[in-house]
């Protein structure tokens, strides 16, 4: 008798544990926006000082969060200062720009006085650069730090300000 596998129902599967190297970090960018589009998680946090290594001028990223875009669906971005993105990632402002309603973005500023985490939050999986130099992310499933870095995350966002709007208006 022959037996096959049940077919996974998410083919994307997002590493755990302690990884190492700039590749390795935009590798996990991609594959975890890629995962959030193919499981519909509903909402995800970004924090950075100022997403200027992400991978979120790439076509295939843009693509990917275009396929996570939804109704309901809400993405938070937390950064010290958006002025790099804006300049290094135009297909990640133009995304933006269309899908105004499910962003929202706040900025630390530069005299908040320590250095901003670099995290993905999601409801089902974290990960977090602990060394930004050398690139030592650490990425879990696990329910007790996902808890915890979503409760340092929301404490950071509230002490934060609006920023990086969709749109300029001038007068």
């Amino acid at each position: 008798m022959e037996t096959t596998a049940d077919p996974s129902p998410n083919p994307i599967s997002l590493p755990e544990g302690r990884l190492l190297g700039r590749n390795a970090f935009i590798d996990l960018v991609r594959q975890a926006i890629a995962t959030a589009a193919s499981r519909g998680w509903v909402k995800m946090v970004w924090c950075d000082q100022d997403f200027s290594d992400w991978p979120l001028g790439e076509r295939s990223v843009i693509d990917s969060i275009q396929a996570w875009s939804a109704s309901g669906r809400s993405l938070h971005l937390l950064a010290q200062d958006f002025a790099p993105l804006r300049q290094k990632h135009p297909r990640f402002v133009q995304w933006r720009v269309a899908w105004s309603h499910l962003v929202e973005a706040r900025a630390t500023g530069r005299s908040s006085g320590g250095e901003v985490m670099s995290a993905i939050w999601t409801p089902e999986w974290t990960m977090e650069r602990l060394d930004l130099k050398h690139n030592v992310v650490v990425a879990t499933f696990e329910p007790a730090r996902r808890v915890a870095l979503g409760e340092r995350l929301e404490a950071e966002w509230h002490k934060a300000a609006p920023s990086f709007p969709a749109s300029t208006l001038g007068l």
